[in-house]
């Protein structure tokens, strides 16, 4: 039978606690400060007034902020699409085949994952001014399309590696019973692989879409003098003030980001402990 914890189990946790939970609220206590002060009825963010929902209908009513989010989600969605097959492909292609330099080829797709992300953004300007300059002034959304590139750069490695832990899970015998029983390849793939790969599809796509939309750095250095996204739009308003507007801004796009990622991290979780069948 299970024994009931006793007064030293419990004397011996409280400092693992403690620093739990202190490490919460130094990281989270911010972010309830900001969402708090989003409903401060008062242009002023260091004195709470009273409860009021006027900035939210500032924010949804500034037709400059609605286009930079149209773009924002424009970008992602494109992103989540294009790193979604690139990352599916690199996965299977990677876990399927042996070919020299194997190794070399794994590494490479954690480059993105591990450099800094002001790297990116200055390797992307580089890249954009110098080697293929992207033409100013195409029609929208082309004239996202250098954004979009970048973005897929950068997020689809992280589709790749949750893909790969999904397929670590995949028995090679289900897929050679479908080749033994007349399916080609690619019917194999289709039937047998892809299934199994359903939940890390959606938090691979998941996982890319939040990457893409909260990005702020790559985008910064990226961006056309004509095209503006949610996050540069935020910034540029905050360099003048940080009003109660920008904290609902700041605040709609947090509780997008935590849902998605939740939705995300639980489907990985998910896929990552179911056993081979």
């Amino acid at each position: 039978m299970r024994e009931e914890p006793g007064l030293l189990d419990y004397a011996r946790r409280w400092p693992l606690r403690l620093m739990v939970g202190t490490t919460f609220v130094f990281l989270y206590a911010p972010l309830f400060v900001l969402i708090a002060f989003s409903f401060n009825d008062s242009r002023r963010t260091a004195r709470w007034v009273g409860f009021t929902l006027d900035w939210y209908k500032a924010a949804f009513a500034d037709r400059e902020l609605i286009a930079a989010l149209g773009n924002s989600l424009t970008i992602a969605a494109a992103t989540t699409l294009l790193s979604l097959i690139l990352g599916t492909l690199a996965a299977i292609a990677l876990w399927r085949f042996r070919f020299t330099g194997r190794a070399a080829v794994d590494g490479a797709f954690s480059l993105p994952i591990v450099a800094p992300e002001i790297c990116m953004g200055v390797a992307m300007l580089i890249f954009f001014a110098r080697v293929l300059p992207w033409p100013v002034g195409l029609p929208w959304p082309l004239n996202l399309g250098a954004i979009i590139i970048a973005h897929v750069a950068f997020a689809f490695p992280f589709v790749a590696v949750v893909i790969r832990a999904r397929l670590a899970s995949f028995n090679r015998e289900m897929e050679e019973a479908a080749r033994d029983l007349g399916a080609g390849p690619w019917r194999a793939l289709a039937d047998v692989v892809l299934p199994h790969l359903g939940p890390a599809l959606v938090a691979g796509a998941l996982l890319a879409f939040t990457l893409s939309l909260d990005d702020f750095v790559i985008t910064f250095f990226t961006a056309g003098p004509d095209t503006v996204t949610f996050p540069v739009k935020v910034y540029s308003m905050v360099r003048f003030s940080v009003t109660p507007k920008v904290n609902a801004i700041s605040t709609l796009l947090l509780v997008i980001t935590v849902i998605l990622t939740f939705i995300a991290l639980r489907l990985q979780a998910r896929a990552t402990a179911e056993k081979p069948a």
